[in-house]
């Protein structure tokens, strides 16, 4: 633990000179990336600084109790040992978890895919419901906002419907949501009161700068087209809507949402961006894989993760096995006990993968 905190140490000091340097400073991303790392290293020093000071009063303590003949001092030594211990101990647990590896793009805004699965008119207003649910979450959060495209059907529901999210930590947070999500409960439809099941997916990318991902003009064919469906008075008149494919991939990104079409592009390449990198980290995750298990649920987007059952006012999530009683509140944007609970036995499963639980 000592030889970790000295590393950070020496890490702290090398982006406290490399901040000072000119040509860092004119570099916006890089001083970013920088300044978040920095922040974090803080955090592990001001606990680790803690753990070293507790540390050296546990030992002294016991020092006096295993050497010292003096009845008075053994026992003021017996009474700060009963106090520090259990102090000492939850601060070694918070700050082996600061010391894992941390997902680097956990800082990173998001975009978020949602499209309608099995189950017709009733799972695209399920994705509306999940829309909703994600939008009201990130409100909550004080995170922005942006429709990127968005495919709705007559009956207020969603085929689909891409959004990006900005704030800090949105994907660290949104990461756990990509998946299929399940729904049980009687559609407005449904006369005879019987029960469907409909399901809707998620993707939860983070969002990537033109430095992440280098793609080249002649690897894409950017096609135009009259946009179709709700919209303003020119939607209909002009060709404004975009569509772009990546060819070494056959990644396809269409967008229609602005009356304009460079707001359609940019929208679209950002999408395809993030999708570029999202496969990217799927086929690293691929490869861990197969050697060690995932840490919460395979990662899959076919899988099912979560149900969301009506009649009985609960939401299971099936990575981990919690069943809570709150879908209403839960479908409303509070989802932080079911996120906190997921990253939980993520941290769980880190410390075990590094020999570090306790």
């Amino acid at each position: 633990m000592l030889e970790l905190l000295e590393k950070v140490e020496k890490r702290y000091r090398e982006i406290s000179d490399k901040l000072s340097q000119p040509d860092i400073l004119s570099d916006q991303n890089r001083m970013k990336a920088l300044s978040r790392e920095l922040r974090h290293l803080e955090e592990i020093k001001e606990t680790g600084d803690e753990y070293c000071r507790l540390l050296k009063s546990v030992e002294e303590a016991r020092d006096i109790i295993h050497d010292n003949s003096d009845g008075d001092l053994v026992e003021m030594a017996r009474a700060e040992l009963e106090e520090n211990e259990p102090h000492l101990e939850e601060i070694e647990g918070e700050l082996k978890i600061l010391l894992l590896p941390r997902d680097p793009h956990d800082a990173k805004d998001v975009i978020v895919e949602i499209r309608a699965g099995t189950g017709g008119d009733e799972a695209a207003l399920f994705a509306s419901d999940l829309y909703r649910m994600y939008t009201r979450y990130a409100e909550n959060q004080g995170w922005k906002i942006e429709i990127l495209s968005s495919n709705p059907t007559g009956v207020g529901g969603f085929k689909e419907i891409i959004f990006g999210i900005g704030g800090d930590g949105a994907y660290s947070k949104l990461k756990f949501e990509s998946g299929v999500h399940r729904v049980q409960r009687v559609p407005v439809t449904e006369s005879s009161g019987r029960i469907h099941t409909s399901a809707a997916s998620v993707a939860v990318l983070p969002e990537v700068e033109d430095v992440d991902i280098d793609i080249k003009e002649n690897e894409l064919k950017v096609d135009v087209y009259r946009s179709s469906g709700p919209g303003g008075q020119s939607v209909n008149t002009t060709d404004s809507a975009v569509r772009i494919t990546h060819l070494p991939t056959g990644l396809v990104v269409t967008c229609q949402d602005e009356k304009s079409q460079l707001k359609n592009k940019t929208k679209a390449m950002k999408v395809l961006r993030a999708r570029l990198m999202d496969q990217a980290i799927r086929e690293q995750q691929t490869k861990i894989a197969a050697e060690r298990k995932s840490m919460v649920g395979s990662g899959d987007r076919s899988a099912k993760i979560r149900t969301y059952n009506f009649p009985q006012g609960r939401v299971t999530d099936h990575r981990i096995s919690l069943t809570l009683y709150r879908l209403h509140e839960i479908i409303q944007g509070d989802l932080d006990e079911l996120i906190e609970s997921l990253r939980q036995r993520e941290q769980e499963n880190q410390l075990a993968a590094a020999g570090l639980e306790s």
